[in-house]
């Protein structure tokens, strides 16, 4: 008797994960964020997070990505470079980016204070150099980096530095394609939702790109 009783028990309610935060695409960063957040961190001395923002800004990598980069990703030789190449983790398809010269100051500046060497991972906890950041931490960090110039870290992502350069670019040039391939993406349709640009924008500009 005592198990069936135990057995009519109503089962406790599960707490949705996304209960009271805000789900969905997360905007870019207006320029004038960045450069709010860059010289933050330029005047506080922090030259990890320093290279990080700026690298996460120009590559355009996934979270997952850009916590993953070896030292010899972006500097084989101890010195960035103008390139890079890095294989998606989550599409095994290479994407090339380019390395603005603030952000190689930055990252050479990091690695010659944190004595990087090929081999080892990028980015790591402060509290343990041996582990890779992981993306928990790289999203810590960022909200920080965002509540520290006055903005609301829950409005904004790690996808929102990934798209902070391509709809600038975007926004400026006009052309889908040059952005659906600094994206990785596969698909052009990908690359208009993950915008949110209207289709009929889209098919305008993809009408003016010669194949």
């Amino acid at each position: 008797m005592q198990d069936n009783a135990n057995s009519e028990l109503p089962t406790p309610k599960r707490i949705p994960w996304n209960k009271g935060k805000l789900t969905g695409a997360k905007p870019p960063l207006r320029q004038k964020h960045v450069w709010a957040i860059r010289t933050k961190l330029q005047i506080e001395q922090r030259t990890r997070d320093l290279a990080l923002f700026n690298l996460a800004i120009d590559s355009k990598l996934r979270g997952c990505d850009v916590v993953a980069l070896k030292v010899e990703d972006v500097a084989p030789n101890g010195y960035s470079v103008d390139r890079a190449t890095v294989r998606q983790r989550k599409t095994g398809h290479p994407v090339r980016f380019e390395l603005t010269e603030q952000t190689r100051q930055a990252v050479d500046d990091y690695i010659k204070s944190a004595g990087k060497k090929p081999g080892e991972s990028l980015f790591t906890a402060r509290r343990n150099q041996e582990h890779r950041m992981t993306t928990r931490q790289y999203a810590r960090l960022l909200s920080d980096w965002i509540a520290s110039i006055g903005l609301d870290p829950h409005l904004f992502g790690t996808h929102s530095l990934r798209r902070t350069k391509a709809t600038l670019i975007y926004r400026r040039i006009g052309n889908l394609r040059a952005v659906q391939l600094l994206l990785g993406h596969t698909k052009i349709e990908s690359t208009v939702r993950y915008l949110g640009i209207e289709v009929d924008d889209a098919l305008s500009i993809a009408e003016q790109v010669d194949l």
